[in-house]
């Protein structure tokens, strides 16, 4: 939860304390936005440009507003966020040798302006620590929700667990790449 509101405060675009802040040039451009938390690495890549006007919803204000400190126009850049729902035993596990489904979601921050649509989003699993992935069939079950089938091996065939490499594309072309090494351990 840190980790979103710190990325929130520093992609708003605003100025505020010691809040990180930056200045777009007015011409769009591509930008790549990367991080790394606990071993789950995250790589966005969007278009952007300096806001002509404020895009910040009242009740999730840039933090220069709320410190007085903003003159700038500021808004939430376009980021896919991705919010899992692993279907996990109590124990953190799956069981072996069966299919699994995984559910996923993509979100943004709110925002004044039309958020785009989720329109693509592609799995891979790893069984061997990230050496090498494979395609697991995804399906889109709801607005910016898809759903994920893995074909769990033998556990010894996954001795360190099951991987999950995901990436999304939404209807502007923004994107995600979402690597998490290991979600489950399987029994």
């Amino acid at each position: 939860m840190v980790l979103a509101a710190a990325v929130m405060l520093a992609l708003s675009g605003c100025k505020g304390g010691d809040l990180v802040s930056y200045d777009l040039p007015a011409k769009s451009a591509r930008y790549t936005f990367e991080t790394q938390t606990n071993d789950v690495k995250t790589v966005w890549q969007y278009t952007s440009a300096k806001p002509a006007k404020g895009d910040a919803p009242e009740l999730s204000p840039c933090m220069g507003d709320l410190a007085g400190s903003n003159t700038a126009a500021c808004r939430p850049e376009p980021l896919i966020f991705l919010r899992y729902d692993f279907g996990l035993a109590l124990d953190n596990t799956v069981r072996a040798g069966e299919t699994h489904e995984v559910t996923v979601v993509g979100y943004y921050q709110e925002s004044l302006a039309a958020l785009p649509k989720v329109t693509s989003l592609k799995a891979e699993t790893t069984f061997d620590g990230g050496r090498t992935w494979h395609p697991a069939t995804t399906r889109a079950t709801a607005k910016n929700t898809f759903t994920t089938t893995i074909e769990n091996p033998r556990r010894e065939q996954a001795a360190k667990g099951v991987g999950l490499r995901i990436s999304a594309t939404d209807s502007q072309g923004n994107t995600v790449r979402q690597t998490i090494p290991t979600v489950y351990t399987l029994r």
